[in-house]
């Protein structure tokens, strides 16, 4: 619609000009019986308001030479407005789209931030995206940059490694938030950024090597992944187990089929919670199944039987749809249990 514009915008110039050029030659050549070219020549050099190349002889060549000086100085201005406008607009319209976004994402809660957006950060927003998480990026190279805005991605033009970028990214109200620069000296900053910041966030870093997993760890990184050694385990089991590792991959990607996994905290406020897999009846009332249980110390139930407890606090790893799974958090929901 804007191109329209200018481009409706342009054409009224550009027929003024030939309008005023023209009535101008037509006048000067009846008027005072000069030559086409001539004619022309004197209308040019008055519209432009170049001056007069010499006194018209009569009255009436006077009052033509006056309306193209007003028909002249009529269309400058309206060329020079068009060219403001088209100027002044554009940054307009960016700060109006900074003003925006910078707005959408102080209203953001329980998102996550991913700082640096490469290969691997833009893999993770796809997974987001399609997951239906709220995430922002916070990148300030020109092809992240250009990445995130054909995607339109949240974005913080910033420094990840820089604590004001990360204040303006809503790390207060984030969930977790993902370092996944290419640098590791980066990815350590950040992690120790963020952890000064939200002791209690979610944080997962890359690495390129063992000794750089250790330092994130000690840099206050929840979890951290080394993509060329996670890539070399799972060529060895497409190898090894091609069919663990097709379903494996299936349930925890959010592009693939509609078998899902997905982990849920029991609220004390539940009403289920203190009752036993059974009790509950997970599988009759949800059509999930809980494949793991990882209990408030840490240690993990990956067989769970019928009859364990489910204590407040304990993480359900479900696998299902993805409507399975969303009956699966509502049973387990604070307060009462809903489609009771």
């Amino acid at each position: 619609m804007e191109k329209s514009l200018r481009l409706r915008q342009a054409l009224r110039v550009l027929g003024a000009v030939t309008l005023t050029l023209a009535g101008g030659t037509l006048g000067f050549h009846w008027i005072l019986h000069e030559s086409w070219f001539q004619s022309f020549y004197r209308s040019t050099v008055t519209a432009t308001l170049a001056g007069l190349d010499t006194v018209p002889q009569s009255d009436g060549a006077r009052v033509l030479s006056i309306v193209l000086v007003i028909a002249g100085l009529t269309i400058i201005a309206y060329a020079g407005a068009v060219i403001v406008e088209i100027i002044a607009g554009g940054v307009l319209t960016g700060v109006l789209a900074e003003r925006r976004r910078e707005r959408a994402i102080d209203r953001l809660r329980d998102h996550f931030i991913i700082c640096g957006y490469g290969r691997v950060g833009r893999r993770v927003a796809e997974e987001f995206r399609v997951s239906g998480e709220a995430y922002v990026v916070l990148d300030y190279r020109e092809d992240a940059v250009a990445a995130a805005k054909e995607h339109g991605d949240l974005l913080i033009e910033g420094d990840a490694t820089e604590d004001e970028d990360l204040r303006r990214a809503g790390i207060a109200h984030a969930k977790g938030l993902v370092a996944a620069s290419d640098s590791d000296a980066d990815n350590l900053y950040i992690a120790l950024s963020a952890r000064s910041v939200r002791p209690d966030m979610q944080i997962v870093a890359r690495a390129s090597d063992e000794d750089a997993e250790k330092k994130l760890k000690l840099a206050g990184a929840d979890r951290v992944v080394l993509p060329y050694a996670t890539a070399g385990r799972t060529m060895a089991n497409l190898v090894l187990k091609p069919q663990v590792t097709a379903f494996l991959d299936a349930v925890t990607t959010a592009t693939g089929p509609d078998l899902h996994m997905a982990e849920i905290e029991v609220p004390a406020s539940s009403v289920h919670a203190g009752k036993t897999i059974r009790e509950v009846r997970v599988r009759h009332e949800t059509g999930a199944i809980i494949v793991a249980l990882r209990k408030k110390d840490g240690t993990f139930d990956t067989t769970p039987e019928p009859d364990v407890r489910i204590d407040p606090g304990d993480v359900l790893v479900g696998v299902g749809t993805a409507e399975e799974l969303r009956r699966l958090e509502d049973l387990f929901a604070p307060g009462e249990s809903r489609g009771r």
